[in-house]
This record gives structure tokens, C-alpha cells and sequence, in this order.
């Protein structure tokens, strides 16, 4: 009977991305001793851990930045309620696709509910029906710096695009030029819509490239249609037609949202 004795050894395990011991079709992340796999920007990791795609299954990590300000209006504040959960409604929501967050932002910001938080339509239209109206200023700046900072900080997923929705209906009280920067930088698609005293201005600081495509403004939401035809995007990319697809078809979303909401928007003289 042959006795086998059982050897640890002290030293380092080997690095098995860089031995090319990996299954992983685009990225491998060394860990101790073993290895995960994660994909390029504009693909997501399949279910199976290893395997990569893009196009009509490509996930988005959305965050709704929603002015909640007195100038609104208690109407108005509910159909903007509304508008996001039309927008809902056309994502492909679940765990391993679109990830929905929410922002509202007065005088003070508040996170909703975070990135990831709901993986279904029900549950996530029923959180935003519940988001209780703030009802004091604008700072506009402050919110962009809570959505970077701490919501896509905190919730974004590895490769996934990110997309950020700012929703305002009047003038800043605070700079918004290097939060909307810092944004960009950090790889958001911005998309800026305004309404009534709303800046043009600011809405094209805080639009992505090229802005004429990132950014809707309004005095009145009944013309909103008018601005939706000069919003068709294309922003295709031949290196990566999927990203660019997934991306025309959120956006053609947004702008049907929007064009619902005109014909319900409340319009108050200021």
C-alpha cells in the first residue's frame, strides 16, 4: 500500500491570465490564485462567465436625474412620473440587461433607488410612482455630481454603457460646466432635457457629443415632436455596430416617451 503525502507549496500560484490558462473571450482579471472574465465597453458578460455580447441584448446602466423643483409643479411632477415609466416600459429590463436608477435633485439631491436595485418593470414603476415631490430649488450641479460620484460610483457595471437622463424645467442655482464635464469624462451619455425656464444653455453643457442629438428644449412640451425630428441619432461607429444599435434603439425610446408627455404636459405662465 503506497502511502501519498500531500505537498503545499509557498509559492506564488501563477498568473493565469498572463499563462493564458483563461477561458475568457475578451478580458481576464487576475485574482489569487484563479481568474474572472469581463468584456470591452459596449458588451456585457454572458451568463456563462466567460463569453461576450453586444447588439440587441446589450445591457445599458440608466440613471433618471429629475428636477424636483417648485417651479415644476405638483401636475407636472406627476406626469414627468409618468414619462420615466413610459420609458421603462420600451427597456429591456432584468438583472443581466438594462439597469434602471433614480435621482431627484431640489435644493438637496436624493438617490430613489440605486442602480440594480429593482430588475423588473413592476417593481421599478411602482418605486417611481412613489417618489415623493421635493418642492424647493435647482441644483443642477450637485445632482450631476451625486449621479457620477455616488450612483454610477457605486452601482455601474464593468463595460456596460452608461446613460444618464437630466430632466430640468428652469435656470441652475449652482455651476453645472465641470460636474457635466467630469460626467463625460467618466464615459456617461448625456442626454439633457428642458422645459419652460429651462437654459438652452446649460442643457448643451450637460449634453454628450454632438449635442444637437443629446439635448430636447421646449418652452412648451405640445412641441416636442418638432424637437425629436432633429434628435435622430446616428452615432454609428464600424467598429462596433451592436453598441451603436442598442444605442439608436434607446434613443428612439426616449423620443417617444417625450412625445407622449407633450401632449399631457401642463404648462403654468411663470
Amino acid at each position: 500500500m503506497h502511502m501519498w503525502s500531500l505537498c503545499t507549496h509557498t509559492h506564488t500560484v501563477s498568473d493565469l491570465c498572463a499563462t493564458g490558462d483563461h477561458d475568457c473571450q475578451q478580458v481576464c482579471i487576475s485574482t489569487p490564485g484563479s481568474y474572472k472574465c469581463a468584456c470591452k465597453d459596449g458588451f456585457i458578460l454572458m451568463d456563462d462567465g466567460r463569453t461576450c455580447s453586444a447588439c440587441s441584448n446589450a445591457a445599458i446602466d440608466t440613471v433618471f436625474v429629475i428636477d424636483g423643483s417648485k417651479s415644476v409643479r405638483p401636475e407636472n411632477f406627476e406626469l414627468v412620473k409618468k414619462w420615466i415609466n413610459q420609458i421603462i416600459d420600451k427597456l429591456d429590463v432584468s438583472d443581466s440587461k438594462t439597469h434602471v436608477g433614480l435621482v431627484q435633485y431640489s435644493s438637496t439631491v436624493r438617490t430613489e433607488f440605486p442602480l440594480g436595485r429593482y430588475n423588473n418593470k413592476k417593481d421599478l414603476k411602482e418605486a417611481v410612482k412613489k417618489m415623493d415631490y421635493m418642492e424647493r430649488g435647482t441644483m443642477t450641479g450637485m445632482a450631476l455630481r451625486h449621479t457620477v460620484d455616488s450612483v454610477f460610483a457605486q452601482g455601474a457595471r464593468p463595460g456596460v454603457q452608461k446613460v444618464a437622463i437630466v430632466f430640468t424645467d428652469g435656470r441652475s442655482q449652482d455651476y453645472i460646466g465641470e460636474a457635466a464635464k467630469k460626467a463625460k469624462e467618466h464615459g456617461l451619455k448625456m442626454y439633457a432635457v428642458g422645459v419652460g425656464n429651462a437654459l438652452e444653455s446649460e442643457l448643451k453643457q450637460i449634453a454628450s457629443e454632438p449635442i444637437a442629438e443629446h439635448y430636447f428644449y421646449t418652452a412648451d412640451f405640445k412641441a416636442m415632436s418638432q424637437i425629436a425630428k432633429k434628435l435622430q441619432i446616428n452615432i454609428c461607429n464600424e467598429e462596433d455596430p451592436c453598441e451603436c444599435d442598442s444605442l439608436v434603439k434607446f434613443q428612439k425610446k426616449v423620443e417617444d416617451a417625450l412625445q407622449a408627455l407633450n401632449k399631457k404636459y401642463i404648462l403654468y405662465g411663470k
